[in-house]
């Protein structure tokens, strides 16, 4: 017998390897830039010159993870991020900004439906104005870009932004709030 796979076979073993191959929950929208997404959503976090920010006070136990986590970023080394993240996490469970700090390694390493879930439970239960809100619902607007197909303008011919990624921008465009005026 010929050791030899016969030509005609060979398709139908690659096809059967193919089928085998671990395959991905959420598709991505074609072009998709996560640190592109993850740099967006951190300038619509920036505050701006004459608006109201309430920064909660640091807890010093998860300070050394956030910072681990920041660095491991920096570094690329997104999952090892997300763990110390996760770590923290398990710390301060309900804590907003690790929450959201989250969100954006989940879309670092791909993971949408993570990122997804993350950001609407931000928009429920997180901040409702200032920076992290913008960040929160740019969050949201990223994933909805790259998980929902944009709609097709018959007329132009061109791609237009998917009515929920709008959604999510007007929402964050709602969470600057003006500072107090001081005498």
């Amino acid at each position: 017998m010929n050791p030899r796979v016969p030509a005609m076979l060979l398709p139908a073993v690659l096809l059967a390897a193919c089928a085998s191959a671990p395959q991905t929950t959420t598709s991505m929208a074609p072009g998709f830039d996560p640190v592109g997404a993850v740099t967006a959503i951190r300038a619509a976090g920036r505050p701006s010159g004459s608006e109201l920010v309430v920064t909660p006070v640091a807890d010093p136990g998860v300070a050394d993870l956030r910072e681990d986590a920041r660095t491991l970023e920096q570094q690329g080394r997104y999952e090892e991020a997300a763990q110390a993240l996760d770590a923290a996490l398990a710390l301060r469970p309900d804590d907003a900004g690790l929450l959201q700090e989250r969100a954006e390694a989940a879309l670092l390493l791909g993971d949408l439906e993570a990122a997804e879930q993350l950001a609407r439970r931000l928009t429920v239960s997180g901040t409702g104005a200032g920076p992290q809100c913008r960040r929160h619902w740019e969050t949201l607007a990223q994933v909805m870009e790259a998980t929902r197909p944009a709609v097709v303008d018959p007329v132009a011919g061109t791609a237009a932004t998917p009515a929920e990624a709008v959604d999510a921008r007007a929402r964050r465009d709602a969470c600057t709030v003006s500072a107090p005026v001081r005498y």
